[in-house]
């Protein structure tokens, strides 16, 4: 009897998930349904699936003669339920922000093929992919979608043809062309919202970042992916930040000498060291050869770099990751790039203490330890002065700077806690304690409003 009601209970739980999967379905292809049920009683949801494949089948030759479906395709309800977890995340106006955006993705490797099709499924209503290579059989373990099919054809019209099943409402605009300072004008044209640097050259990364920057265009760069294995290691930062890393490097390096851009362009990048070198170039006969002598495009590497299939896809999906992020103006901290080690940490620590019994006789109002010392500092400065914001220490320079560093109080009236701790130079904390509040938010009202913001903001996350 026993095993009799275990078997009836199963039996109803299976018909009562079956009853609301079979709902769901008919609520999303409820205008699919109708048509089917006109026809024959006897419909299944294989049936109704294959109504609506035909149903992209027919949207796709609608995106590709006409442009993209309608003015706002978030009104159509296939449309809105495929993008419903962007639309809960985001909110619908947000979300809309997204489908009205025009991006552009310049190379569509590894990287920027990853890149590219999130920013499809996420509902970008129009994209330009731009890559002048084809689809090899070595590039299949980190392409986004290409399959053995697709080997010899251009990497832009494979990524146009899947993604015209996956997002049809979309309107893709594929080109076979290699990007230069000459194809700028026509390339960066029509007003985009974010341009996606996925390029592996050096004289065509320095073009088009150049290109942007001097068109006032928002634009994100992908650095080195190649021989690095550890995902955790990933970081967003200012070009000027990046490290362990010679393709930044020599980017910035070549922006700074014959563009005079020092900065001001977000890169994904590894702290990872590379875990392996350039593997030598052999030929057919197996003997090491000349790269430069088989190359399709001068200036452009052969396959040398040995790379782990997820890194780049990684890269790419951070990339889309930050521009949809910034299109709807979602506010993201990302993490700051600090060099320093626990020593450092603790050295701050001690250096305020004894600040504290020099300034006021005591140090019995210092309420942070040496982590939360690492919060304010990393987290809340970024390592450096609040005066002085900018990237220009990394690595090293940043180990040094900590030598004329120290923690100081905000509001003097306030015990030195997490939220009224400031990092100064030392001769700038002591200009500080000369002053008032109500004069530094008279004489310099941005820094005191910059100052009271991040102080706020440390109230909130610590929850003070």
């Amino acid at each position: 009897m026993e095993e009799k009601l275990k078997c009836l209970a199963l039996v109803g739980a299976g018909t009562l998930l079956g009853s609301i999967s079979t709902l769901a379905l008919l609520q999303l292809f409820s205008r699919k349904l109708a048509i089917v049920k006109q026809s024959s009683n006897k419909a299944t949801t294989k049936q109704i699936m294959k109504e609506c494949t035909l149903e992209t089948g027919r949207r796709a030759c609608d995106v590709a003669t006409n442009g993209t479906v309608g003015l706002d395709i978030l009104s159509d309800e296939i449309v809105s339920e495929q993008l419903t977890r962007n639309i809960q995340f985001f909110g619908l106006e947000s979300q809309r922000k997204v489908t009205e955006s025009f991006v552009i993705i310049i190379g569509l490797g590894g990287v920027g093929s990853h890149a590219a099709s999130m920013l499809l499924r996420s509902g970008v209503g129009r994209l330009l992919l731009v890559d002048f290579d084809q689809v090899s059989l070595s590039s299949l373990n980190r392409h986004a979608v290409a399959t053995r099919e697709d080997v010899g054809i251009p990497k832009a019209l494979c990524l146009q043809k899947h993604f015209s099943t996956i997002f049809p409402e979309s309107q893709i605009d594929a080109r076979v062309q290699l990007f230069d300072a000459s194809a700028a004008e026509e390339l960066l044209s029509g007003h985009p919202d974010f341009v996606l640097d996925c390029i592996d050259n050096i004289d065509t990364k320095v073009a088009l970042l150049a290109a942007c920057v001097h068109r006032g265009l928002k634009v994100i760069s992908a650095t080195g992916a190649g021989a690095r294995a550890d995902p955790t290691r990933i970081r967003v930062a200012d070009l000027r930040e990046s490290i362990n890393d010679p393709l930044s490097r020599t980017v910035r390096y070549r922006l700074k000498k014959d563009h005079g851009i020092e900065g001001g362009i977000p890169v994904v990048f590894s702290l990872e060291k590379p875990k392996v070198k350039l593997l030598p170039f052999k030929g057919s006969t197996g003997d090491e050869e000349n790269p430069s002598d088989y190359q399709i495009v001068p200036g452009f590497r052969v396959r040398i770099i040995p790379v782990l299939g997820t890194i780049p896809a990684i890269f790419g999906q951070v990339m889309a990751s930050y521009v949809v992020t910034e299109l709807t103006e979602l506010h993201v901290e990302t993490e700051p790039i600090v060099n320093l080690d626990l020593d450092h940490y603790r050295i701050l620590h001690q250096r305020l203490i004894e600040h504290e019994e020099i300034i006021y006789g005591t140090s019995a109002q210092v309420q942070v330890d040496t982590e939360e010392v690492r919060y304010v500092v990393k987290e809340l400065w970024h390592g450096r002065s609040a005066r002085d914001q900018s990237s220009k220490d990394v690595g090293r320079g940043m180990w040094r700077s900590v030598n004329e560093l120290m923690l100081a109080r905000w509001d003097q009236t306030k015990p030195a806690s997490v939220s009224n701790l400031i990092l100064f130079k030392f001769k700038e904390a002591e200009e500080h304690e000369s002053r008032t509040l109500d004069e530094i938010k008279e004489k310099e009202p941005e820094f005191f409003t910059r100052v009271t913001s991040v102080l706020k903001r440390a109230e909130v996350e610590v929850g003070l």
